[in-house]
């Protein structure tokens, strides 16, 4: 496994279609595994193939309940319900977040990594991060769906926040 450099807003890559996978080869197989290292590096929640200058339909998903990480391949929403509004990031815009209103409830039909049809459903951050990776795939990022201003985010380390406490 390795990382992978994520590519970052203005990268043409990252506003194109990508393609469907046809078969789970080798490589694409060592294309998730470094995905997955490579958002968990990154501290992301999700990661889309583009983002790592991939153009395929797969994304990589850990909202971090205990049960990530999730492999999407030629993910499909086949279903949404309700809608939430709350700040957005992306690891391709690092430092910035935005309000974007998605919706609450997504169920989606995805292949695993063996190629076999499965489907999800999710709410809150499970369903805010399908359908954040899956615009992904269609060359989409979440500033074109802000509402308001993007506006900087600043992280606090973990041993920052036990001093504070």
């Amino acid at each position: 496994m390795a990382l992978r450099n994520i590519r970052v807003q203005g990268d043409p890559v990252l506003n194109k279609v990508c393609k469907p996978v046809k078969e789970v080869t080798p490589r694409i197989r060592e294309l998730i595994d470094d995905m997955i290292e490579t958002m968990y590096d990154a501290n992301g929640v999700g990661l889309a193939a583009p983002q790592v200058g991939i153009l395929k339909r797969i994304v990589v998903i850990d909202i971090y309940d205990g049960n990530g990480p999730l492999v999407m391949i030629n993910p499909e929403i086949l279903e949404t319900s309700g809608e939430q509004t709350g700040d957005e990031g992306c690891l391709s815009i690092p430092g910035k977040a935005a309000q974007v209103t998605r919706p609450n409830y997504v169920k989606a039909r995805f292949f695993d990594e063996d190629m076999n049809e499965c489907e999800v459903e999710g709410e809150e951050l499970l369903a805010r991060a399908i359908c954040h990776e899956t615009d992904h795939l269609d060359g989409h990022l979440y500033v074109e769906k802000a509402e308001g201003p993007i506006h900087d985010v600043v992280y606090v380390e973990e041993d920052e926040e036990e001093e504070e406490a």
